[in-house]
């Protein structure tokens, strides 16, 4: 019996050794970004663009290539945390880099683009992008660096991924802006340190600039980081419209619009809710989405063969877009969740006076 004991408490000696141990090292290897770096760029626009023009902008959470309509997720109350296999990655993403292609924005704001992560295989998705759009200019900046999670079972491994611009324009300078992290340690080392990018774009006929900004909000926190995210993000905003700039942010805000009709896709009891947007808040600025389609499902449950009428769907990407610009058209491509959890949105917008 004593030797029985010995065993078991060297076992468990060993186990929790191995977690300090473990999160000993992430604590070490932490992704900590300062709160302003200069992002990631490539180069290959041939165009320019001026006041005349009109502009056609796309924002779309491609669910890092791997959450397409077979995937659930252990984060939303699904099964898996592994949601494809390679063949499956490449399939996704291709079908991503076709529907950018017809759509052929001039201006392109992409969620969850794994660079090298288990999750998605280690395909290299960024490089995937900037291959498939060479005349295009791209940012690229990380807001989920984690040399290893150890979580759930099996677990989520490493992950390597970020939030990508495209623009057919020069960007002349992009910025990594550190948004607010509501998690604390040891939560904080394997978690996503949020940020926007802002992509500043010459005006040929204009002292002004165009600038535009990249963004990904909180998604599991209890409503205080998203709102300290936002008020950060409107701070920044704000500055630039203060300058004279033509100004569009677009992504994926994980909260609701409040110039939807809510009563469209109910929530249910038991799914995540997102936080909702304060029109109050943006008093000179359009709040622009569009609920004909939602803009994402939940994903406690594949979609592919699914009850499609009773379904958990939510409206939360869209557009911050500044009073000086004029927003022509906005559109949810309904593409049914084949290749992500999150549909694209496409807005057209003209200069002002």
């Amino acid at each position: 019996m004593k030797k029985l004991l010995k065993i078991i408490l060297i076992i468990v000696l060993v186990c929790v050794l191995a977690v300090v141990g473990l999160f000993g090292v992430l604590t070490i290897f932490e992704y900590r970004p300062a709160e302003t770096e200069t992002a990631e760029t490539s180069e290959g626009a041939t165009e320019t663009v001026s006041t005349g023009d009109e502009l056609t902008v796309m924002t779309w959470n491609i669910g890092y290539g791997a959450l397409g309509d077979n995937a659930d997720f252990f984060m939303d109350g699904g099964d898996h945390v592994m949601t494809a296999d390679t063949e499956r990655v490449n399939e996704n993403m291709e079908n991503i880099l076709s529907t950018i292609n017809d759509v052929s924005p001039d201006i392109a704001f992409l969620q969850e683009v794994d660079k090298n992560s288990m999750r998605s295989r280690s395909v290299n998705e960024v490089e995937l992008i900037r291959d498939g759009f060479m005349s295009t200019d791209t940012s690229f900046a990380y807001n989920f660096k984690v040399l290893f999670i150890p979580y759930p079972v099996p677990p989520m491994g490493w992950v390597n991924s970020g939030i990508m611009t495209t623009s057919k324009y020069t960007i002349d300078e992009a910025t990594r802006y550190r948004l607010p992290c509501p998690f604390s340690w040891p939560v904080s080392v394997a978690n996503l340190k949020r940020c926007i990018v802002v992509n500043r774009i010459a005006l040929e006929d204009s002292d002004s600039e165009l600038v535009v900004v990249n963004l990904h909000l909180e998604a599991y926190d209890d409503g205080e980081g998203k709102a300290a995210q936002t008020k950060l993000l409107l701070e920044i905003l704000n500055q630039e419209a203060d300058k004279g700039n033509y100004v569009i942010a677009g992504g994926d805000f994980n909260q609701a619009f409040p110039n939807t009709d809510s009563s469209k896709y109910p929530m249910y009891d038991g799914m995540w809710q997102p936080g909702v947007l304060n029109a109050e808040d943006f008093e000179g600025w359009q709040l622009v989405t569009d609920d004909t389609y939602p803009t994402c499902r939940s994903l406690d449950q594949p979609y592919a063969d699914a009850d499609k009428e009773n379904f958990q769907y939510y409206v939360i990407d869209g557009f911050i877009v500044s009073d000086n610009l004029e927003v022509e058209s906005v559109e949810t491509q309904n593409l049914d969740f084949v290749s992500s959890d999150h549909n694209p949105i496409v807005m057209k917008v003209s200069f002002g006076n």
